[in-house]
């Protein structure tokens, strides 16, 4: 009978074993200019802990002498020990190639030893705790298993980290030991896991801020006496962080410092910069060059207020907006926000100047939705195909939108919905009366880690019966890099007698795209777009195409090369190029 330590025969080590397997495929004369052993009798991870073991042997001691023949057995067999075989024989034959000695061994396992007796036991609080409970359920060593004390190990050590994620602190294995008989196969596996009281947060203290405490108190997803726990740390440190109010956020809640039950939390946070300025030049087909400056100031007052402007400039538009926002006591979830806008647009058959005030409430929903009501005043003054005209509109609205998505440049899940709701009347000051409706939908979604698919809907229309009665700012246009690929930026609308670009009172577009990695942060993408802007009756227009992406640091870039299927007379290839989001 063997009492073994339960940490001995197991060395589950796959970093260092993979960084072994990397330094032989970048030195092939390693793998086949060299010394070597080479063995034969073991499949699966069994093969895979064996080749970990004998990586300790570097070419230049492979030799064949008969203690060195020893030392390799042993190594087998304490590989095959973690997998439950303890009676194992190695046969080992001499041979060569060229001038090179090749040490083959020839593993004769015995059957492996079974689990007779699973003393597994977890007391303490834990014992009502549901994760305990599901982890248990779960990941434990059952009898009639095979001994494996990699699976032993992978459990222990999950009892520990769910222990401290949870504030278990003062938890410990009282028993901890294997008993293994080679002879009859039969294996004892006995861990007593004591995990004492969970602990509840202390008292909750903030240093260094210059925000009132009141509002860095809304951020808090617990209070003082509720359960301690790692995720609610996390969530909290995400709450502080998406303030952009400090520029570093250290939480303290050292388990050395409890007391009679209990958990103090020290938070203490540093001021971002007051004022942060960012300016970037870029290209893009559907605009061309740009260059673009963000000017943010994170906080005005210890309420928390802010203060950004951006400017676009490119060929065709020039944007300037600067927004207000002073949040409520609900700080991560509700505010206030008044903007102003300046947006001047020379494409094709549209020259327009527009000038946009908005005021907007903000709320979170428990659906985790993002409900905004607005009301803005737009002045537009323009000229679009034959029409020149002003507009003069106060417009209420409504947005719902939610984003979703699995992290990273470009996620392998994700989902983005918006829904805009929209009204002008005369009742309220209005030129004219209409009810303008437009949404969006997209769907990001994997077959594996290297196949990505994408959808995405865009639909909207306008309740009115005349396209002259609404500003080009709010009239519907297809084509365009983030539309219909294959057609130039907002070229596909209803035509005046004169063949000019009018705009559309509805709108309905469709992408669907397939993505293949192809090397590390670079996919190749295959697309099909499908849709129309009109206002009697659609033409639908249609395109395909072929891209590369790449992951960049700062978010997907895109190239596109699309072919547009309804060109007049015939198709027509064009080149996309984008930097940013995908939905």
């Amino acid at each position: 009978m063997l009492i073994l330590p339960t940490f001995a025969l197991f060395r589950a080590r796959p970093l260092v074993y993979a960084a072994f397997l990397l330094a032989l495929l970048c030195q092939p004369d390693a793998l086949y200019a060299a010394n070597r052993i080479e063995f034969t009798g073991a499949t699966e991870e069994r093969k895979d802990n064996i080749a970990l073991y004998l990586s300790v042997f570097t070419p230049a001691q492979i030799n064949k002498s008969a203690r060195f023949k020893n030392r390799v057995a042993n190594e087998i067999k304490q590989a095959l020990r973690g997998h439950g075989y303890y009676q194992v024989r190695v046969v080992f034959e001499d041979a060569t190639d060229g001038a090179d000695y090749v040490l083959k061994a020839r593993i004769i396992a015995g059957r492996s030893v079974f689990i007779d007796v699973a003393d597994l036991q977890i007391t303490g609080e834990a014992i009502r705790d549901p994760e305990f409970l599901a982890l248990q359920q779960q990941k434990a060593p059952k009898q009639g298993d095979r001994m494996h004390h990699g699976h032993y190990e992978a459990y222990k050590k999950a009892l520990l980290n769910l222990s401290h994620r949870k504030g278990y602190f003062d938890a410990r294995f009282s028993r901890a030991e294997l008993v293994v008989t080679p002879g009859d196969r039969r294996g004892k596996m006995h861990l007593h896991f004591e995990s004492g009281p969970r602990y509840r947060f202390g008292d909750i203290t903030f240093q260094g801020g210059q925000i009132r405490e009141a509002r860095l108190r809304s951020l808090l997803p617990f209070k003082s006496g509720d359960y301690y726990s790692a995720a609610l740390l996390a969530k909290l440190s995400q709450n502080l962080a998406n303030t952009l109010w400090f520029g570093s956020v250290d939480l303290i809640a050292d388990p050395d410092n409890r007391k009679d039950g209990l958990l103090p939390l020290t938070i203490e946070l540093q001021p971002a910069t007051r004022n942060t300025v960012e300016t970037g030049i870029g290209y893009a087909t559907d605009v061309g060059a740009r260059i673009k400056t963000n000017w943010f100031k994170p906080w005005v007052n210890d309420r928390g207020h802010s203060l950004s402007a951006d400017l676009a400039l490119s060929q065709r538009e020039q944007n300037l907006e600067t927004a207000y926002k002073f949040p409520l006591r609900d700080v991560a979830n509700d505010y206030y926000q008044l903007s102003f806008g300046y947006k001047n647009t020379d494409v094709l058959n549209t020259d327009s100047t527009s000038y946009n005030l908005k005021g907007e409430r903000h709320w979170l929903l428990s659906n985790q939705w993002q409900r905004t009501l607005s009301l803005r005043w737009l002045f537009e003054d323009y000229v679009q195909g034959d029409q020149r005209d002003t507009a003069n509109l106060v417009l209420p609205g409504i947005t719902f939108n939610r984003n979703r998505d699995s992290g990273g440049s470009m996620p392998l899940d994700a989902d983005n919905y918006l829904l805009t709701v929209e009204a002008a009347n005369t009742a309220w000051g209005s030129d004219t009366d209409f009810i303008r409706l437009y949404g969006r939908a997209g769907w990001i979604g994997s077959f594996s880690a290297d196949k990505r698919w994408l959808v995405r809907l865009d639909a909207g229309t306008i309740l009115q019966e005349q396209i002259s009665n609404i500003p080009p700012t709010l009239r519907f246009f297809a084509g365009g890099d983030s539309s219909l690929r294959g057609y130039g930026y907002q070229t596909i609308a209803p035509l005046n007698a004169k063949q000019e670009l009018i705009g559309g009172l509805h709108l309905a577009t469709m992408n669907l795209e397939y993505q293949h990695r192809v090397k590390g942060d670079w996919w190749l993408a295959l697309f099909t777009d499908y849709g129309s802007a009109w206002n009697d009756t659609p033409e639908w227009k249609r395109s395909v195409g072929i891209g590369a992406r790449w992951a960049s640091p700062v978010g997907p870039i895109r190239l596109d090369v699309a072919y547009g299927l309804d060109h007049e007379p015939n198709g027509r290839f064009r080149l996309h190029f984008t930097l940013g989001p995908e939905l």
